[in-house]
C-alpha cells in the first residue's frame, strides 16, 4: 500500500495539520492523508497513532482540593470576620468566637463545592466523544476504541452514530448529520461530497463530518482528517480550557466594600486607642480592650450569612419561574445585566417548524398557530376561510404533503408530539389544521410505490392509487428541482401553462420573511401503474403550490425582548442559523431592522477595535462559530457592558463560561453547556431570562436594603463608645452585648429584607453601571445619617441615666442597648423602601416576614433585658416604664427624620443611583 512506501510520515501529516479539508476533493484528500477508500492496515494504523496520539481530549491541569478550599477563605470580609473570632477569643467570649467561625466555615463550603461543579464542563466536553467506531482496516470492517482512530482511517457512519473524529465524506447515502451542538444549526444539514469553498462558514462545510455530532439519516464513509484537539470539538475544548471566568460586580463591590470597610474600623480604632492613651490618659490594656471592643462593634459579622441567604432567596424565587441558578453570585449579576446576547433555535424561537404561507397560482394563504399542536386557521386577504371545496387547490396540496410524507404527528398525555423530519411534521400538523385525517386520508388513497427523499436530487416522489383505480404521483422538494419539471400549475379554474418569473418572485418574497421553501406537484398516471423510477418524474408535472416554513418566534420572547428594552438592556442575537432566517426572526422579535446582520465571516475580518464598534449597532450576528461568539462577549465586556449569554451547544460552552453569567438551555442544552453556565434554563425559554433579570433587580435592592440597615447598627454602636471615650466616661456597651445586638438585629430584623418583593417600576430603570461601587455616595450619607440619629438616641439616653438618674453602670447600658434596638425597628420599616414613602398601609404592615422579625426580636430583648440567665451573661438589669417611654419616643422620631429625609432627597435622585 501506498502508506507502507513512507519512510517518515510525521513531515506529511504536520503539513496537512492546517488543511482546508472541506475545500479538497475526496481523490486529493486521500491522497494528502496517504489513505484509500480500502482503509490502513493495522500496522500503519499502530504506527500513525504513535505519531499523533490518542483521540482524545487531555484533561486540563486542576487546582488540588486542599489548595482550592483554602483560597475559598481568600475574601476581604472572610478576614474581617477572621479578626472578629481573633477579638473574641482574646476576651474569652469562646461561643462568639465558634458562631463567628463556623459561619466563615460554611461560607468556605459552600463555595468549595459550587467551584467544583464549574470544572465539571471540561468533563461533559470529553464524555461527548464516541466511544467506539466502524473503520476499514486490513480490508474488513472492524469495531475500534474511538481513541485509535488516526488520520486516513475509513469510518463507516449510519443514523445514530455520534461521529467519532473530522471526517472529510468519501461517501454518502442521504446523509443528514444534526450539528446543532457545533454551529447551532436548527435542523439537521444534508452532506454531500463535492468541495466548498475554503472560506466557507463552519455550517457551510457540507463534505466534512464533525466530530461529536449525531448522523440523523442516511449512512455514509469518511476519511478521518483530524483527531483529538486538532478536531473542531477539541477547538472548542481548548478555547474553554482557556478562557478565565469574569468575577461578577457583585463579589468586585463587595471586595471594593470590604476593604473600605476594613480600613475605616481599623483607622477609627487606632485614633479612638491613641486618643484614649495620648489624650484622655486611659490605660493602654484599657484602651486596647476598648479598640477591639469598637472593632467587634463595627464589623457586621452578620454581613455575609445575609448575603447568602438573600442569594439563595433569589435563587427560590427564580427557580418557581424555571431559571434554575448553579451559582449564587449570578442571582445578582443577572440585575445588572446590560446585554443579553441570545441563542436563536429553541430560545427565541420554539424549535418547532412551522407552516405559515401556503402559495397557490392564483391564491396566497397565511397559516396561523405555531408548532406541532394543530391548533390555527388558514386566511385569504385578512379572512379566515375553510380549506372546502371553495379552496380546492389548497385542499388538494394539504392531502399532497400528508400523503407525500413520512413523520407522525400525534396527541399523548395531553401534549403533541412529532416523530420524524421537522419539515415534514410541519407539514402534517398544517394539513391536520385542516380537518384531515392522516389514516383516514392513506385509506382512501394507499401508498403503492416510493422513492425515498435523498440529498443528492432533493426531492421526494410517492405513488397512490385511490378505490376507483385512479393512480397519482406526488412530488414535493427543493422548489428549483420541482419546478423544473413541472410544465403547468393548477388553479381553481382548471390546469394552466407554468409561469416561472411569477413563482420565482413570489418564492423571493416567502424567503425574505426567513421562510424555507417547499414546492409540491403532481401527476396522473395508469391505473396499472405499480412502480416508480426517476424517469416518471423527469417531465409533466403539474404544480399545486408552494409552502413556506419557518422556526417561528415564540410570542412570550416577543413580549420578553420588548420588557428588556424597557429596562434600558440591550439585546444581540447570536447563532449560527443563516443570515436571513436570523435577520427575518431578529424582526418579528424587535431585535434588529430586519435589513442588516454581521455575518461569521465578517467578524473574521475585524479587528477588536473595528467589531466593538460594530456590535454597539448591530443587534443580529449570523452564522457564527465558537470563536465569534467568545470574541462577540469579550467585545461586548471591554467595551463596559455587564453580559449574559444564552446557548445549549458545545459551540457555546467557551462564551457561555467567559460571559458575566451563561445561561443554558435546560430541555435540549448539552451538558457541556450547562455545566460552564451560572443558570440553566428549565422550559428553554427566553421570558424566563427576562423573569430572572427581575429577580436580579430585586436581590440587589434587598441586598442594599440589608447593607443600609446593618451598617448603621454597626456605625451606632462605634461611635457610641468612640463618644464615651471622648468625653471619659466609662463604655456604654462591652465587646459581648455588641455582639448580641449585631447578631439578633442581623437574623432577625435584617433576614426579614431578604424577602422584599421588587419595588413599582423596577423593570423600568436603567441597568446599573457595572463600575459603580456598592455603597453610592447617597447610601453613604443615608448610613451616616442613621448612624448619627442611633448615637443621639443611644448614647444620649446612656448620658441621661448616668448623668441625671445616677444609674448603675448595668442599668444604663441596658437601657442604652434597648434603645439602640427598638431604633433599629424602627428604622427596618423606613429600609423597605430606600426612596420611597413607607407611610401607607402596604409599607407599614405590607410585609409579614418584617412583622414577624420585629415580634421575634421583642421576645429576645425581653429575655435579653429581664430573663435571670441572660442578665447574668450580658450584665443587664431590668428597666421600667419611664426608660421604654423615651425608648418608644427615639423610636417615633427616628423613624419621621428618616421620612422626612427621603421625602427631601426623592425628588433630586435617581433610584438607580440610589
Amino acid at each position: 500500500m501506498a502508506q507502507e512506501e513512507q519512510q517518515d510520515p510525521r513531515q506529511d501529516f504536520e503539513a496537512a495539520q492546517d488543511t482546508a479539508w472541506h475545500s479538497l476533493d475526496m481523490k486529493t484528500a486521500l491522497e494528502r492523508l496517504q489513505s484509500s477508500a480500502d482503509g490502513l492496515d493495522s500496522e500503519e494504523a499502530k504506527r500513525r497513532l504513535e505519531t499523533h496520539g490518542p483521540n482524545r481530549l487531555r484533561p486540563p491541569e486542576k487546582d488540588g482540593p486542599l489548595k482550592r478550599f483554602l483560597l475559598q477563605f481568600h475574601n476581604v470580609l472572610i478576614y474581617i470576620l477572621i479578626v472578629a473570632a481573633i477579638g473574641t477569643a482574646f476576651l474569652q467570649h469562646w461561643v462568639d468566637t465558634g458562631v463567628i467561625l463556623a459561619v466563615v466555615l460554611i461560607n468556605a463550603i459552600i463555595g468549595f463545592i459550587q467551584e467544583g461543579k464549574a470544572e465539571k464542563a471540561l468533563d461533559a466536553i470529553r464524555g461527548m466523544l464516541s466511544p467506539k467506531a466502524m473503520v476499514l482496516r486490513d480490508g474488513h470492517r472492524q469495531t475500534v476504541d474511538a481513541e485509535e482512530l488516526v488520520p486516513g482511517d475509513i469510518v463507516l457512519l449510519q443514523a445514530g452514530d455520534r461521529v467519532p473524529a473530522d471526517l472529510r465524506l468519501v461517501e454518502a447515502r442521504n446523509l443528514r448529520i444534526d450539528e446543532a451542538v457545533l454551529t447551532g444549526e436548527s435542523v439537521a444539514v444534508d452532506k454531500g461530497l463535492d468541495p466548498v469553498d475554503e472560506a466557507s462558514e463552519l455550517g457551510d462545510r457540507s463534505s466534512l463530518a464533525f466530530s461529536g455530532t449525531l448522523v440523523a439519516f442516511g449512512r455514509g464513509l469518511g476519511v478521518v482528517a483530524e483527531t483529538g484537539e486538532q478536531t473542531e470539538i477539541g477547538r472548542v475544548s481548548t478555547m474553554l480550557s482557556e478562557v478565565e471566568s469574569t468575577t461578577t460586580p457583585l463579589l468586585r463591590q463587595v471586595a471594593q466594600f470590604g476593604h473600605w470597610l476594613s480600613v475605616a474600623i481599623v483607622a477609627v480604632a487606632v485614633a479612638t486607642f491613641l486618643f484614649g492613651y495620648l489624650v484622655r490618659d486611659y490605660a493602654a490594656m484599657d484602651m486596647f480592650l476598648a479598640a477591639v471592643s469598637l472593632a467587634v462593634a463595627a464589623i457586621p459579622e452578620g454581613l455575609p450569612a445575609i448575603m447568602t441567604i438573600t442569594l439563595a432567596i433569589g435563587v427560590q424565587r427564580m427557580a418557581r419561574r424555571n431559571a434554575i441558578i448553579r451559582r449564587l453570585p449570578a442571582v445578582e449579576t443577572l440585575g445588572s445585566v446590560t446585554v443579553i446576547c441570545s441563542d436563536k433555535t429553541g430560545t427565541l424561537t420554539r424549535n418547532e417548524m412551522t407552516v405559515q404561507e401556503v402559495v397557490t397560482a392564483d391564491r396566497q394563504y397565511q397559516v396561523t398557530g405555531v408548532g406541532y399542536e394543530p391548533h390555527g386557521d388558514f386566511e385569504l386577504d385578512g379572512r379566515d376561510v375553510e380549506p372546502d371545496d371553495s379552496q380546492p387547490v389548497l385542499c388538494e396540496i394539504l392531502q399532497a404533503v400528508m400523503l407525500c410524507n413520512e413523520a407522525q404527528v400525534y396527541e399523548k398525555d395531553g401534549r403533541w408530539r412529532m416523530e420524524g423530519d421537522p419539515t415534514e411534521g410541519a407539514l402534517i400538523t398544517a394539513a391536520l389544521k385542516a380537518g384531515m385525517d392522516a389514516r383516514q386520508l392513506a385509506g382512501r388513497m394507499p401508498r403503492t410505490d416510493v422513492i425515498p427523499f435523498e440529498s443528492s436530487y432533493k426531492f421526494m416522489v410517492t405513488l397512490h392509487h385511490d378505490h376507483e383505480g385512479n393512480g397519482y404521483i406526488i412530488m414535493k422538494g427543493a422548489p428549483e428541482r420541482v419546478l423544473a419539471v413541472c410544465a403547468e400549475q393548477r388553479t381553481a379554474d382548471g390546469d394552466q401553462p407554468l409561469d416561472p418569473d411569477w413563482w420565482q418572485a413570489r418564492m423571493d418574497e416567502v424567503a425574505e420573511r426567513g421562510q424555507r421553501l417547499l414546492a409540491v406537484a403532481t401527476k396522473r398516471v395508469p391505473a396499472d401503474k405499480r412502480d416508480l423510477t426517476f424517469d416518471d418524474v423527469e417531465d409533466g408535472l403539474v404544480l399545486l403550490g408552494v409552502m413556506g416554513i419557518i422556526d417561528p418566534a415564540r410570542e412570550e420572547a416577543i413580549a420578553a425582548v420588548g420588557e428588556c428594552h424597557s429596562a434600558g438592556i440591550q439585546v444581540r442575537m447570536i447563532t449560527g442559523d443563516h443570515s436571513l432566517t436570523a435577520r427575518a426572526i431578529g424582526k418579528q422579535l424587535g431585535i434588529g431592522d430586519g435589513e442588516h446582520a454581521l455575518a461569521g465571516h465578517e467578524i473574521q475580518e475585524m479587528d477588536d477595535t473595528t467589531l466593538q464598534e460594530r456590535a454597539r449597532d448591530v443587534e443580529v450576528f449570523a452564522r457564527t462559530t465558537p470563536e465569534h461568539k467568545l470574541r462577540l462577549v469579550k467585545v461586548l465586556q471591554a467595551d463596559n457592558q455587564v453580559v449574559a449569554m444564552t446557548g445549549d451547544g458545545v459551540n457555546d460552552a467557551p462564551a457561555l463560561k467567559r460571559a458575566d453569567v451563561g445561561i443554558a438551555m435546560g430541555v435540549k442544552g448539552t451538558e457541556a453547556a450547562k455545566e460552564a453556565s451560572e443558570m440553566v434554563l428549565a422550559d428553554d425559554n427566553f421570558a424566563s431570562i427576562a423573569h430572572a433579570v427581575e429577580e436580579g433587580r430585586t436581590v440587589y435592592d434587598n441586598l442594599k436594603k440589608a447593607i443600609l440597615f446593618i451598617l448603621p447598627t454597626n456605625g451606632g454602636q462605634a461611635f457610641t463608645i468612640v463618644s464615651a471615650i471622648m468625653l471619659g466616661l466609662a463604655l456604654p456597651l462591652e465587646p459581648v452585648q455588641a455582639l448580641w445586638v449585631n447578631m439578633v438585629t442581623a437574623v432577625t430584623l435584617a433576614l426579614a429584607l431578604a424577602f422584599e418583593p421588587p419595588e413599582p417600576g423596577l423593570m423600568e430603570r436603567r441597568p446599573r453601571e457595572p463600575g459603580r461601587p456598592l455603597l453610592s455616595g447617597f447610601l453613604i450619607w443615608r448610613v451616616l445619617f442613621v448612624s448619627a440619629l442611633l448615637v443621639v438616641g443611644t448614647f444620649g439616653h446612656y448620658f441621661w441615666m448616668i448623668e441625671w438618674e445616677g444609674a448603675s453602670q448595668e442599668l444604663a447600658r441596658t437601657a442604652a442597648i434597648n434603645t439602640l434596638v427598638v431604633g433599629q425597628m424602627f428604622y427596618l420599616i423606613n429600609s423597605r423602601y430606600i426612596l420611597e414613602s413607607v407611610l401607607n398601609i402596604r409599607g407599614l404592615l405590607g410585609s409579614r416576614p418584617v412583622l414577624i422579625a420585629i415580634a421575634l426580636l421583642l421576645v429576645l430583648q425581653m429575655l435579653f433585658t429581664y430573663s435571670g440567665p441572660f442578665q447574668f451573661l450580658f450584665s443587664t438589669e431590668g428597666i421600667g416604664w419611664d426608660e421604654w417611654s423615651r425608648i418608644l419616643i427615639f423610636g417615633l422620631a427616628l423613624f419621621f427624620i428618616v421620612e422626612a429625609e427621603k421625602a427631601v432627597l426623592r425628588p433630586r435622585l435617581d433610584p438607580t443611583r440610589a
